[in-house]
């Protein structure tokens, strides 16, 4: 298959159940080996996109096409050799191996009565390779973990071989080993057979590392582009409609609201040693200053998030006398200070400075 080749088109499709319009005049394109993924608040329509490509619901209005011909015509045997679905809902398939689900992806290929051929045989095991699920295949499907399940869904959406592959949450129900897992399954599948990829995420930390692009739905102001385009903290912040907390694209992880009043403390921090400590005065309400923090460090993310107030300095300078002194102004109005820095070097010197004052004030603790 052809990389730039368009596998899946909507035009000026207007999306929703029933008459009643969810997602307005969406357009967009899916290519061959391409992961697009969906995101946006929950109801804004990611399920609702993926079950109309299904034809599980219809278009209000527009056109889709699946290699350039009107889905709505497609017939339902022959859709399913092209397109493949692993929705969010759990199947719970009684008296069924794990293979036996796997099979079930042959079945657009096999005749009335259902019965695989040496080829199909060949390409369950093939799938379920993939997933690196043999050593469970003849397991009871009720009776594996939700990981494995969702390994084993996967092997049934690939021994369909479909062109398309439809992902609405598939990494739900799972543990942070097994999202990995999962979504590196995805990534290889994608990349070696040339699948088009369209999925919903949650987990924008993931969306952001594992897709091409990222289609962001809500309602008629969708967006799509490249997690480099569409990932900033203000688009993210616009598309969730966050009022209370923030979202940081730097670090891929959310924070809640930070303690608002007055500095009651100021941290002296650097290269990721403030960051737990910034956590721990918000989860005891404490409003805190923090500094003196170079724009890139590793610390300034969180602490624009948290602190009231954040000193700075221009990235790669040592920290002027001015900066110094705005700091050791704002320390005095605190009651005490944190120092997370166990090493100085050349750019953060200055900040010995403020170590020094909080000592002679007896101002120094630890949390």
């Amino acid at each position: 298959m052809n990389q730039n080749q368009i596998k899946l088109q909507a035009q000026h499709v207007n999306f929703g159940y029933g008459k009643k319009i969810i997602l307005k005049n969406l357009s967009f394109e899916l290519h061959a080996g391409e992961i697009l993924t969906l995101i946006g608040a929950n109801g804004a329509g990611k399920s609702t996109i993926l079950k109309t490509i299904a034809k599980q619901l219809r278009t209000i209005s527009g056109v889709m096409y699946l290699n350039q011909i009107n889905l709505q015509k497609i017939p339902e045997k022959a859709l399913a050799r092209e397109l493949s679905v692993f929705l969010t809902q759990r199947i719970d398939p009684e008296l069924m191996t794990c293979e036996d689900v796997v099979a079930s992806g042959r079945y657009p290929y096999t005749g009335r009565l259902g019965i695989l051929s040496a080829q199909d045989r060949e390409k369950i095991q093939e799938a379920l390779e993939l997933v690196h699920a043999l050593e469970f295949r003849q397991a009871a499907f009720d009776k594996i973990s939700d990981g494995q399940r969702q390994r084993i869904m996967l092997a049934r959406a690939v021994c369909q071989e479909p062109e398309v592959l439809l992902l609405d949450e598939p990494t739900s129900f799972l543990d942070l080993k097994h999202k990995l897992e999962l979504l590196a399954l995805i990534q290889k599948l994608t990349r070696e057979k040339q699948i088009a990829v369209m999925l919903s995420l949650h987990e924008l930390d993931l969306a952001q590392k594992v897709s091409d692009r990222i289609l962001c739905v809500s309602g008629d102001a969708c967006r799509i582009g490249t997690p480099e385009e569409i990932f900033t903290d203000q688009n993210i912040q616009d598309l969730y409609q966050i009022q209370s907390g923030s979202y940081s694209v730097l670090t891929g992880s959310p924070e809640l609201a930070r303690p608002e009043g007055k500095p009651e403390i100021f941290v002296i921090g650097g290269a990721g040693s403030g960051i737990p400590v910034y956590h721990q005065l918000q989860r005891k309400h404490i409003p805190f200053a923090a500094g003196v923090l170079h724009l890139h460090d590793l610390d300034y993310p969180s602490a624009s998030a948290l602190a009231m107030q954040v000193i700075t300095e221009q990235d790669f300078e040592p920290i002027s006398d001015l900066t110094i002194n705005q700091a050791l102004e704002i320390m005095q109005n605190c009651n005490s200070v944190i120092c997370t820095v166990k090493h100085f070097g050349s750019m953060n010197a200055g900040n010995q400075i403020l170590l020094k004052k909080a000592i002679e004030t007896g101002k120094l603790t630890e949390i």
